[in-house]
Formats: C-alpha cells, structure tokens, sequence
C-alpha cells in the first residue's frame, strides 16, 4: 500500500494533498497532464471532514469508490421495486 494512500485511509487526507501538488510539478508535467492530479488534491481538502476513514474502518463500515456506490445504490433501488436479475 502507498504512504498517501495509508495516510487517506488513517484519516489524514488534507495532509496528503499539498505533496500531490508538489509532486506533480516535480517530473515537469503539462499543465493539462498535472490537471488531476490538482483535481484529486482539491476534492481531498475541500472534503477532508467527510473522509474520516479511520473512523469509518473501525465502526466496520465498507469502502468503495462512487462507481460501485453507484451501481450498489441502482441493484437495491431494482430489487426493491421488483426486477431481480439471473
């Protein structure tokens, strides 16, 4: 497992985001390839309250990304109004 990958999922994912900064000016990358790299960054500081990761790991919670969220949140919605699939 990565060292910021570890620190997002202790809970510590505004510190993790001012080095992706950094880190993507390092190899000199172009504006347009350091995008989301500065995307990502921004969404970890703008929502660091709601990435409680540790928080959410000990109280047994599953981590996901928004595509499985997504598609988890769409099979319950089809089994409750009735379409099971297979």
């Amino acid at each position: 497992m990565s060292k910021r990958l570890q620190l997002i999922l202790e809970g510590k994912s505004s510190s993790v985001a001012p080095g992706m900064g950094r880190s993507a000016t390092l190899p000199k990358l172009t504006p347009q390839e350091g995008k989301p790299v500065d995307t990502c960054a921004r969404y970890l500081l703008n929502n660091a309250k709601y990435l409680k990761y540790d928080d959410y790991l000990k109280a047994g919670f599953p981590i996901a990304t928004g595509v499985i969220q997504g598609a988890c949140r769409h099979q319950i919605k089809d089994r409750q109004d009735g379409y099971h699939w297979g």
